[in-house]
């Protein structure tokens, strides 16, 4: 059974190699015994009781599918929830092509924290959730929308945690947490005799992203580099350093999996090589520019490498995992912090 991303070189990689010298984090390191030890800056806790809350409330409105009431309803939430925060809130509306070949409303949701800031990190996550739990073990699952808690509703929470803590304690540069939309709408396996001709290799993941990035490079948007977050909340979750993130953003992830380790959160962050994922980084890298890197699980299990509950209607908030909320976020928010 295939999954979703794919773990081959990705064919259009044509970056330039110095995307891989974009600036690293100001926090120093002091060579240990065996490897490097990072210097901490004081930063606030991330909270994975509040995270996890953002999870349900997401999930509370139902499967986030595009088009759907649920969809519009949780989107006016999550936007005004950041405003909430401090946020500006910059939104894209537009439309997409599915597999089908039919069209697929798609909203982009930007919450730039200190927006005056030229100086700027890019947080991203997908809130919408897949529209058919087309790996579910029960085949009568195989048309019900995904309740999507990790493959879509952590990431949104952790940022959104990260939003809160930036709002009370601040920042001396700017950060834009995105929100894209359209990422996991892509060829149900059930499908194979409805699929509309393929012409890209990224097929029809990711199209939120996708339009995103094609819009960023025509503005100019520039970003020091930009970090997604997909899947960040299942139990056993392992996060290994995947392929494009080492080949375009590598300074980064040896200073985040580092990080990880130093916090205590080394049982989900091991200092392993992962393989190529197609997520919505790539259009980040590739369209935009901007090195990017992706913090996905990839965990021994027989019907997906993402975990148990990935596309099955298993994905909800009882399967959530605060304690793998509280590892990413902490570890980001202590990065953040290192760069102030």
């Amino acid at each position: 059974m295939q999954n979703r991303f794919s773990f081959i070189p990705y064919s259009m990689i044509l970056v330039a190699s110095a995307l891989l010298l974009f600036p690293a984090c100001k926090g120093t390191t002091k060579k240990g015994d065996a490897v490097d030890t990072i210097a901490l800056a004081a930063a606030p806790t991330f909270d994975a009781d509040s995270a996890m809350a953002y999870v349900q409330a997401q999930c509370d409105f139902g499967a986030r599918v595009p088009g759907s009431a649920a969809h519009e309803a949780c989107g006016n939430w999550i936007a005004n929830k950041f405003q909430s925060l401090g946020a500006e809130i910059i939104e894209q509306r537009t439309t997409v092509k599915g597999y089908n070949g039919q069209p697929l409303p798609c909203r982009n949701i930007q919450a730039r924290m200190n927006p005056e800031a030229s100086d700027r990190i890019l947080i991203t996550a997908h809130w919408d959730s897949r529209a058919w739990a087309d790996n579910d073990r029960d085949e009568a699952n195989h048309h019900t929308p995904v309740i999507a808690a990790n493959d879509g509703a952590s990431g949104v929470a952790v940022m959104l945690e990260m939003a809160r803590l930036v709002h009370e304690t601040g920042l001396s540069y700017g950060i834009d947490f995105i929100c894209f939309d359209a990422e996991d709408q892509g060829t149900p396996q059930w499908a194979d005799d409805e699929v509309e001709p393929e012409n890209e290799d990224m097929g029809y993941w990711c199209l939120g992203s996708r339009y995103w990035a094609e819009q960023a490079y025509a503005i100019g948007y520039r970003a020091r580099y930009a970090i997604n977050l997909d899947m960040v909340g299942g139990r056993d979750s392992r996060f290994l350093m995947e392929g494009y993130s080492r080949n375009h953003g590598r300074t980064l992830v040896n200073m985040v999996w580092h990080l990880a380790d130093q916090l205590g959160f080394g049982q989900y962050f091991p200092l392993r090589d992962g393989g190529y994922i197609t997520d919505d980084h790539v259009p980040v890298i590739l369209t935009a520019g901007i090195p990017a890197i992706d913090i996905i699980p990839n965990v021994d299990d027989p019907y997906s490498n993402f975990g148990p509950t990935w596309h099955t209607v298993d994905d909800t908030p009882e399967n959530i995992d605060p304690e793998v909320l509280r590892a990413v976020g902490q570890t980001l928010i202590q990065l953040i912090y290192n760069d102030n």
